[in-house]
């Protein structure tokens, strides 16, 4: 059990660093210029953000009933709550731009003249800028957690 607990613990921490650096990299690249080349990158990046995703999900439900601290200490922990709250928050935020770039690699694959809207543009950032800053409640939740409080 010490082993399980230990791999799905590094797999779990690995996979959420993984979306950090994502997140990270989407909002780099929607600050600069989007030409057809980024904007096919930034969907390729993001297709790979919904597989970290999922894959983090997995994880740790595995952790949950495969862990250690055993699925009581999960389930009745405040602060697992909180940290599951943030993740889905983070995960519907990252829906819109989602849309976009998908939306915008279509458009710039059709059209080698197109450019991005303005205002469209300024919407993504600004929900790339929410999902950075309330992803960082999720280590802050997962720290405390495993230090004993909410349970």
């Amino acid at each position: 059990m010490d082993t399980t607990d230990l791999l799905l613990a590094i797999a779990h921490h690995l996979l959420v660093f993984s979306l950090a650096g994502i997140i990270g990299a989407e909002f780099v690249l929607v600050r600069g210029d989007l030409g057809a080349a980024t904007l096919k990158r930034l969907a390729g990046i993001d297709r790979h953000y919904g597989i970290v995703a999922a894959l983090i999900v997995i994880i740790g439900i595995c952790r949950v009933f495969f862990g250690l601290k055993g699925w009581e200490f999960y389930v009745y922990n405040w602060v697992f709550w909180a940290k599951m709250v943030a993740f889905v928050v983070v995960g519907l935020l990252s829906i819109v731009p989602t849309v976009r770039f998908v939306s915008w690699n279509r458009q710039a694959g059709g059209n080698p003249s197109f450019s991005v809207p303005a205002a469209e543009l300024a919407s993504v950032k600004n929900y790339v800028r929410a999902e950075g800053f309330i992803f960082l409640l999720i280590p802050v939740f997962a720290a405390a957690m495993a230090r004993g409080y909410g349970y």
